[in-house]
């Protein structure tokens, strides 16, 4: 996004940046921290009018490099919005007796109200899959995950589609078996029914019918969560694709 573009998303002062970072600190929201010897996700611990503090990561190498850096930029994404801001260095401290980074208040910080959210691709090995209940009562029926983002899902289906299945129909619980990311139960609603299309070995066309999911609420602690699959995703398909450069 151009530079001019941003400034309608744009956030002054001390009292519109605290509220931002409060909320990610409430929200326990995940930060990606990149710079330019790499990047590692954490979390705000508590952010005032002087000052933030950032929680350590988990690998020790990246915290060094990061404590060296002296150019950091942070984003996280929420269910509602997409958050940017940059600061000059991470200072070393520490928070309840364990290490954390610190650092003073931006002057500004870029905060992108969004209909649409970033979606990251799930993998094809191991498969992620979808288990819902059909609204009509006719049974249970399982999706192949095909990707995901904080907004919803869209699946493919492995079985017959009901029928009377139709556009805004309401899944209650419907659950998601992402392997080694766990599992989770979500409440969802049918926002279009369409279908892909592949040609085949013996180039025939193939057709298997997709489906598009809106998440109707996410708990905090969901959001959470689905954000690390997608930041885990995310940088997964990354490195593949510099792997084959």
């Amino acid at each position: 996004m151009k530079e001019e573009d941003n400034e309608q998303y744009r956030k002054r002062g001390p009292l519109a940046v605290l509220g931002v970072l409060k909320d990610l600190v409430k929200n326990q929201t995940p930060v990606r921290v990149t710079h330019q010897r790499g990047q590692f996700i954490t979390r705000l611990l508590c952010a005032d009018r002087e000052r933030f503090i950032v929680d350590y990561g988990s690998n020790d190498y990246d915290n060094q490099l990061a404590a060296e850096a002296r150019l950091l930029n942070m984003t996280a994404e929420t269910a509602g919005a997409k958050v940017e801001f940059a600061v000059s260095q991470l200072r070393i401290t520490s928070h309840t007796g364990l290490p954390a980074f610190t650092s003073g208040l931006p002057d500004d910080l870029i905060m992108i109200q969004r209909r649409e959210f970033f979606r990251v691709t799930a993998p094809l090995s191991p498969l992620f899959t979808c288990y819902v209940g059909w609204p009509d009562g006719s049974g249970q029926g399982r999706l192949r995950l095909q990707d995901i983002s904080l907004g919803g899902i869209s699946v493919l289906a492995e079985c017959a589609l009901p029928p009377l299945l139709a556009e805004g129909d309401l899944f209650k619980n419907m659950r998601l078996e992402m392997g080694e990311y766990g599992r989770f139960e979500v409440d969802a609603r049918l926002v279009n029914i369409g279908q892909r299309s592949v040609i085949g070995s013996k180039n025939q066309t193939l057709i298997t019918p997709r489906l598009s999911f809106r998440f109707q609420k996410l708990s905090a602690d969901q959001e959470r969560q689905l954000q690390q699959v997608i930041f885990s995703l995310e940088r997964l398909a990354r490195d593949k694709a510099t792997r084959f450069q």
